[in-house]
């Protein structure tokens, strides 16, 4: 990304308030996280019949499950009868069927009611219409993506133009088969941030100079505080092996992969909740789950080649090291910027190298629309015009 010319070098950013106020957040829950396609988490955590994952997408507990024919379903984690919560473990198997533990209803894995007690003795209980509430549930790249809005369009709708815009074409994607690698390392992240702050931080690079020393290392065009998620990625140096902590790689490059894609770091934000990095020899995916409007849960699978996973020697702790270490730094710098937006004299700006974070206000003010309520009093920045120059 070069030196924007003709424009104002230092643009508005969003008020404090929207990082800050719960009123904010609560809008973000309605209009942006129960309306788009959210990335809940690995198909493998249901790859059996009777599997099933909990996840929020946003104010709901949703169950997911894969039934007996192999299909990968999305329910309301709440039982028709008088509410219950059906699964409250993160994670399990729950056999054959879904069983309430409060009054004992069961629903099979598709989700239809199958039994209640005394059931003959209600005649206008129709198993029918109180199955469980189903909701839309896609897999890609391994991973399963869920969407509460009935209406909203495809999967393919959200990402796919996305992925165009930053990778130069789905087939740059295609090749690093992320569907069928397999997780090596998993952290879970617990931020003290909101979660724009945390998209924000991974879009511009004008911080990566300061607090990432490995990573400039790794990667020194990211020196010139001008590295970006932009199309193109960015070039590993001239001494370094693989991306990792030591600079050295012992795995091959991931099947599929060209010539081209040999020494390249490239990345993409694919919004609201999804980032991905790739490398030559793996695979990073980042899944944020905003927990609230200074707290978001960060889960970070480390992708790897089956085959290279079941090799003897094989070893992704020096992989997994260099990016773990940058996510800390990443994560600190995001929770000092979340106790100074609580100031009533944050008045933030984005220079030159930061631009590109337009891209993303944009994006987040048009899906949050009409300005929601605040239990705050607007200031004078409050009013100002966002989005990019």
């Amino acid at each position: 990304m070069g030196t924007i010319t003709g424009a104002p070098s230092l643009v508005p950013t969003l008020p404090g308030r929207y990082y800050t106020d719960p009123a904010v957040f609560d809008a973000e829950t309605r209009r942006i996280f129960e309306r788009s396609w959210m990335c809940v988490g690995r198909a493998d955590a249901v790859s059996q019949p009777g599997r099933f994952l909990r996840t929020e997408v946003g104010g709901e507990s949703v169950l997911v499950v894969r039934g007996r024919d192999g299909e990968v379903r999305a329910f309301r984690n709440l039982c028709r009868h008088r509410g219950a919560r059906l699964c409250t473990d993160e994670s399990g198997t729950v056999g054959t069927s879904i069983r309430c533990v409060y009054h004992a209803w069961t629903y099979g894995l598709d989700g239809r009611l199958v039994a209640a007690p005394n059931m003959r003795r209600m005649p206008d209980l129709v198993k029918e219409d109180y199955g469980l509430h189903r909701l839309r549930a896609e897999q890609w790249l391994g991973y399963v993506w869920v969407n509460l809005d009935p209406d909203a369009p495809p999967l393919a709708a959200q990402v796919e133009p996305q992925v165009a815009a930053r990778l130069s074409g789905l087939d740059v994607l295609d090749r690093y088969g992320i569907d069928r690698l397999g997780a090596a390392t998993t952290i879970v992240y617990d931020v003290e941030s909101n979660w724009k702050s945390i998209v924000e931080n991974f879009t511009e690079c004008y911080h990566c100079p300061t607090i990432h020393p490995e990573l400039t290392a790794a990667l020194p065009q990211f020196r010139s505080g001008y590295g970006s998620i932009s199309g193109g990625g960015a070039s590993l140096a001239e001494h370094v092996e693989g991306f990792s902590l030591s600079g050295k790689s012992a795995r091959p490059r991931l099947p599929g992969l060209l010539a081209e894609d040999e020494r390249l770091f490239q990345a993409i934000v694919l919004r609201p909740n999804a980032f991905i990095i790739l490398v030559p020899d793996h695979v990073a995916f980042f899944r944020l789950e905003p927990q609230g409007p200074g707290h978001t849960r960060v889960v970070v699978d480390w992708l790897f080649d089956r085959e290279a996973m079941a090799a003897d020697d094989f070893d992704p702790s020096d992989a997994v090291a260099i990016l773990d270490i940058t996510n800390r730094q990443d994560f600190e710098a995001c929770r000092r910027c979340q106790l100074g937006m609580r100031s009533s004299a944050y008045r933030g700006v984005l220079v030159p190298a930061e631009h590109i974070i337009g891209d993303f206000h944009s994006y987040y003010l048009d899906a949050l629309g009409d300005a929601p309520a605040t239990s705050q009093q607007p200031t004078p920045a409050d009013t100002c015009e966002m989005g990019a120059p």
